[in-house]
């Protein structure tokens, strides 16, 4: 059996629950019924049922944790072939510039890896293996100090202001208005 992330559960949690489950399996094997074990555990009898099914299936061997469902798809091993292949750069790869994306690095991925991964996998990934995003530098020559300063000043708290619609007859009244 496997619970998402942990389940959320911290370590002794985990070890708890399957104890639970292990207990369970001995006591079906001794011949006690599911209401019985799930009364005397203290767990549901939906719980106590699926852990039946599971036994009668598997035995003890199937009421054993399988790890948490989040372990990582792509191994050390697999990553570190993987960093040689960043190392080289994205124009290496095909790409018509030298910026490293998340988008470009899962493509690369389902290319090299044959994994398909979500964009947010993908920034776990790199940032588990010591990866950062990358920031400029410098800043471009072409930016214009005073237009930005401008567009702060004039547009930017009206755009920020026109979210909320003011006055009566709001757009986040409940009540109709009573005129």
């Amino acid at each position: 059996m496997s619970y998402p992330e942990g389940g959320g559960l911290a370590a002794e949690r985990r070890a708890f629950r399957e104890g639970i489950r292990l207990q369970t399996g001995e006591r079906f094997a001794a011949g006690e019924k599911a209401a019985m074990i799930a009364k005397e555990l203290r767990v549901s009898a939906w719980f106590g049922g699926s852990l039946g099914r599971a036994w009668r299936e598997g035995g003890i061997e199937a009421l054993r944790s399988a790890g948490p469902a989040n372990s990582p798809t792509v191994t050390d091993e697999q990553f570190a072939v993987f960093e040689e292949e960043l190392g080289k750069g994205p124009s290496a790869h095909g790409f018509e510039d030298e910026r490293w994306t998340l988008g470009r690095v899962q493509a690369l991925i389902r290319r090299r890896l044959r994994v398909s991964l979500s964009v947010a996998t993908v920034w776990r990934l790199l940032k588990r293996h010591g990866w950062s995003w990358q920031a400029p530098a410098r800043r471009a020559l072409e930016r214009d100090e005073q237009a930005v300063e401008l567009w702060k000043k004039e547009v930017w708290p009206r755009v920020k202001a026109s979210r909320r619609h003011p006055g009566p007859g709001s757009w986040s009244r409940t009540k109709p208005d009573s005129r």
